[in-house]
């Protein structure tokens, strides 16, 4: 029998249940279906938190905390037999681990100190019950970062467009019951600093229901490569130096445009003011103005 197991979210009663659902059998005469449902522990072994035999296509277990806590992976395994004959069973049939809890899309980035933004999701794989008839009904993650694996712990590669989102209860489609988004964008730092690592993490904010309290999303590794960086000078009694290395000397006295961006609103001016006095004809940097 292709039972093909799939595991999937529900509100019961307002309270988080797991739905194990198989395709049924339509052999005679009628066919029992054992469900074991396992969790994964820290080790990486399954752990069996429930078992039932049943004559329905589906059975269900509840996240209550104890047995199943948000944050696990879980896991439904059903077995077939006739009634009455129930040595003759068919291949125990896994479904695909499920992760209840809050996690971030993708699972780790990698982007480069280009200004470009990238998308993160933050997403519930479990649906959002609403306790009370108040604004209560959603959960507020508070997100941060860190840089990762520094001797001189020092600000992060990253920066996020929001330090705060709410999850907001809706019909689950997909692994998603409730999502946001928020973009991140790598610093750009003028420091040959070589690829850094930072992690964005998710606190939840005084959650009311206590299946939610305990719970600690999964971090997202969000690795930078380095870009190299041009620059430009001027200096003294001004030297010049171009992005691509040309040098030159500029003695006018006035206001000057430095540099400006065919791509961005990005410009620099220069005033020069007269610095050699009657000896010598010599313009000095004396003020600078950047958009």
């Amino acid at each position: 029998l292709a039972l093909q197991p799939v595991i999937t979210p529900e509100l019961v009663q307002g309270r988080v249940h797991l739905k194990c659902s198989y395709s049924p059998a339509s052999p005679e005469p009628p066919v029992l279906f054992r469900v074991l449902w396992s969790r994964l522990s820290s080790a990486g072994k399954r752990e069996q938190v429930h078992q039932e035999t049943t004559p329905q296509p589906f059975s269900y277990v509840e996240m209550d905390g104890a047995n199943l806590r948000l944050g696990d992976t879980v896991f439904c395994t059903v077995t077939a037999f006739r009634r009455g004959t129930p040595e003759q069973q068919s291949l125990p049939e896994d479904s695909k681990g499920f992760y209840a809890g809050i996690k971030f899309l993708p699972e780790s980035l990698e982007i480069a100190e280009d200004g470009k933004e990238h998308i993160l999701t933050v997403l519930s794989t479990v649906p959002i019950a609403c306790p009370g008839q108040d604004d209560s009904c959603k959960i507020t993650l508070q997100l941060s970062t860190e840089e990762l694996g520094s001797q001189v712990p020092g600000p992060p590669d990253i920066v996020l467009s929001a330090c705060q989102v709410d999850l907001l209860p809706g019909p689950c489609s997909g692994s998603s019951c409730a999502a946001a988004t928020v973009t991140v964008t790598a610093v750009t730092d003028f420091a040959q600093d070589g690829s850094r690592a930072s992690r964005v993490s998710a606190r939840l904010v005084a959650p009311r229901d206590l299946l939610w309290r305990a719970h600690t999303p999964r971090d997202v590794q969000v690795t930078v490569r380095d870009l190299p960086t041009g620059n430009c000078y001027s200096f003294t009694d001004p030297h010049i130096i171009t992005f691509d290395g040309w040098r030159y000397d500029s003695y006018k006295i006035g206001t000057f445009l430095l540099c400006r961006s065919d791509s961005r609103p990005f410009e620099v001016h220069i005033r020069q003011w007269d610095c050699g006095g009657h000896r010598s004809a010599t313009a000095c940097n004396c003020g600078v103005a950047a958009r």
